[in-house]
């Protein structure tokens, strides 16, 4: 099987790029928010105009992504599901900040997928390798095709852990959701079958009641 990982929120314990603008950019990169949150811009539109907002240096910015917290459990969960599953980062953050803070918390090498920072004079900049001009959603990072890419010919279940926005049109496809926060909440208004979840310790104690050589078991689950 295959498990899709979310970062921001997920992984990571807070939202990396809502606190890099808090510390980094003016405070009207909230209004932004405000204005993708309520549907009159895409994701794309919405971390374009955040992510120029961002007046830092290099060396700022690299401190920064080290001082990232993420998720204590992660590493356990990845032990156990590693030994039968495929295993990927995808989120619509920053690819750098990902390799910066997973690196330093000395994690294995993880294949991630999000969009990609780029270093400018005075601050920086982005853009989107995996955005899918065809999806609706919107989103920088198209978590529905990573998944049909990484799966491939396959066809093996897919596992979402995820917590916001950018989760929501997989948690559609996906064979099962673990969810929290606002894809928790998404899930609930939208009928879809999920688990509730905080820590990666709460995925990892599910996940050890599977019988991995029968996924559908763990599609009943959720």
């Amino acid at each position: 099987m295959l498990f899709v990982i979310d970062f921001d929120g997920t992984l990571a314990r807070k939202d990396t790029v809502d606190a890099m603008l808090e510390k980094f950019a003016p405070a009207d990169w909230e209004d932004i928010e405000q204005e993708w949150l309520a549907g009159r811009i895409t994701a794309v539109e919405c971390m374009q105009q955040q992510i120029r907002m961002v007046k830092a240096d290099h060396i700022a910015i690299e401190n920064f992504f080290r001082a990232i917290e993420l998720d204590d459990a992660f590493l356990p969960f990845y032990r156990h599901v590693s030994a039968f599953a495929k295993v990927a980062i995808v989120s619509d953050g920053l690819d750098h900040a990902i390799h910066v803070a997973t690196k330093h918390a000395g994690l294995p090498e993880i294949p991630a997928y999000a969009n990609r920072l780029h270093f400018v004079p005075e601050g920086i900049d982005i853009s989107f390798p995996h955005i899918n001009p065809q999806c609706n959603a919107g989103n920088g990072v198209c978590k529905c095709a990573v998944a049909r890419d990484l799966s491939g010919m396959q066809d093996m279940p897919v596992v979402l852990v995820g917590d916001g926005k950018s989760d929501a049109c997989l948690a559609r496809s996906a064979d099962v959701v673990f969810a929290k926060s606002s894809l928790l909440r998404h899930c609930c208004e939208q009928g879809i079958a999920h688990i509730p979840f905080d820590t990666f310790d709460d995925v990892l104690t599910t996940v050890k009641t599977w019988n991995t050589s029968l996924p559908q078991q763990a599609v009943n689950l959720a």
